[in-house]
Order: structure tokens, then C-alpha cells, then sequence
């Protein structure tokens, strides 16, 4: 239950609609940056929802006009080195809370998506964006990097070169070019980008939660790895999902001829 799941939680709002959680980042004074409690809050929306069978699926998005412009600078402006380590620690463990995740995450992303804002919507497995999103690292105009995940995550999804040349020099990329070099897989215009969230999302419910947790393993984890050790990853993951009921409905399904009925 949604209620349950944003329990004592501050900085973000929930809703639940037919089994997918939309979390709202909430702190549209600040451009919902994210500060230490709400990095600590994600954490723990991201495990209740792990342990919520209830929820299928979620869609990240915000209040006001940001979707997160960054980290809460006002507070890394007094760290020591050490603090600055433990802050990258928090901003990374909520970020791989978003990405180790069994179930589905989408990025729903309209206004500022800066810094730990960034880092946030490439912890997520599918980003859409409005067309007045905008995506950057600019980390290098504070004398700092990007240290919630965006110099390995940038990496991946759009080629080491671009990743040095929006790290290198702060540019800020708006959506058509976001699009254009692979950091999200669709643009919409603002009014219609939680239905078209909402919309994919829907898609993916339709097929085997099971089957989709394991691809999203082999996908997550097999990027970390060799070629040969991947490959053994995706001969793992394909053994398990033969150990769920869906992979029996699934083929049954195909053999006879009509839509499978995955629970």
C-alpha cells in the first residue's frame, strides 16, 4: 500500500494507480535538490517497495518546475574530503536503490534534470523526457565531479567521448539532444509525459514481472563484466526464469496459439 510506503516520508509523495507506484519528488522551493534526508529517503522508498507486492512497477517524477536540479550544494560547501566521501556514498547507495530495484523504474523527467538530478534519472531503467528537459553534469564549475554514479552511468548510456565532453565542460543538453545521443528513449511535450510514462509502463506489465527482473539483472550486471562472464550471467538468469510458472504459461501460450496470462 502506497500509505505504507510513504510513511514518514518528507520530501516526496506517492500515489498508486492499479499496481504502479508514482513517486513525486517534493521539494519544489528547492528544485527538489536533493539534500541528505531526501538521498536517505529514497533508500528506504525504493527497499518498501521491493517488499511491496502490490506495486508492479514505478514512475519517478516531480513537483514544480525541476524534475532535481542537483545536489543540495549548500551542505557540500562545508564538507571535509571525508564528509565529501561519505556524501557520495549517500547520493550512490540511493541511486543503486533505484537500480537494483527488481521492478521496472521509469524516469518521468520535465524541467532541470542537473548533477545528482541526472545521476537520478540514469539510475532508472527507462527515461522520458519532456521537451523542456534539460540534462547536464556540471559538477566541474564547482571545482568537484559528478559522484552519485554520472561518471560511470553517463559513460554507459552514451559512449565514454560524449560523457567526457558533457563532464569536461558542463554543457547542458536540452531533450531533442538527449534523445539524439542515447541518455533518454523518448521526448514528449510536458503535458503529456506522465500518460506516456504511464503508457509504457502498462506495456510492461503485460509481459512476465519474473521474466522482466531477470533480463533487468543480466542487463544491470552483465555491463560490469566481460563478454564471457555476461554470457554466463545471461545462461544464469535464463535458468531461473525457467524455474517461474510465467515461463510455463508463456510458451504454453505460444504453442496453442493465444495471449499468455502471466500473475
Amino acid at each position: 500500500m502506497i500509505e505504507k510506503i510513504m510513511d514518514g516520508i518528507k520530501n516526496m509523495r506517492g500515489e498508486e494507480r492499479d499496481g504502479i507506484a508514482f513517486i513525486f519528488m517534493n521539494r519544489p522551493e528547492a528544485l527538489n535538490a536533493l539534500n541528505i534526508e531526501t538521498l536517505e529517503e529514497i533508500v528506504t522508498v525504493m527497499k518498501r517497495i521491493e517488499n511491496d507486492d502490490s506495486v508492479k512497477g514505478v514512475i519517478l517524477a516531480s513537483e514544480g518546475r525541476a524534475f532535481i536540479a542537483g545536489a543540495d550544494i549548500t551542505e557540500f560547501k562545508v564538507f571535509t574530503a571525508t564528509e565529501g566521501r561519505k556524501a557520495s556514498q549517500r547520493g550512490q547507495s540511493a541511486c543503486d536503490a533505484i537500480e537494483n530495484l527488481e521492478k521496472p523504474v521509469i524516469a518521468a523527467v520535465n524541467g532541470f534534470a542537473l548533477g545528482g538530478g541526472c545521476e537520478v534519472a540514469m539510475a532508472c531503467d527507462i527515461r522520458i523526457a519532456s521537451a523542456k528537459a534539460v540534462f547536464g553534469q556540471p559538477e566541474v564549475n564547482l571545482g568537484l565531479i559528478p559522484c552519485f554514479g554520472g561518471t560511470q552511468r553517463l559513460t554507459r548510456l552514451v559512449g565514454a567521448g560524449i560523457a567526457k565532453e558533457l563532464i569536461y565542460t558542463a554543457r547542458q543538453v536540452k531533450a531533442d539532444e538527449a534523445l539524439r545521443i542515447g541518455l533518454v528513449n523518448k521526448v514528449v511535450e510536458p503535458e503529456e509525459l506522465l500518460a506516456s510514462a504511464e503508457e509504457m509502463m502498462r506495456l510492461i506489465l503485460t509481459k512476465s514481472s519474473s521474466a522482466v527482473a531477470c533480463a533487468k539483472v543480466a542487463i544491470n550486471k552483465g555491463a560490469e563484466m566481460d563478454m564471457h562472464n555476461a554470457l554466463e550471467l545471461e545462461k544464469d538468469m535464463l535458468s531461473v526464469a525457467f524455474t517461474n510458472k510465467d515461463a510455463v504459461e508463456g510458451t504454453s501460450a505460444f504453442v496453442e496459439k493465444r495471449p499468455a496470462n502471466f500473475k
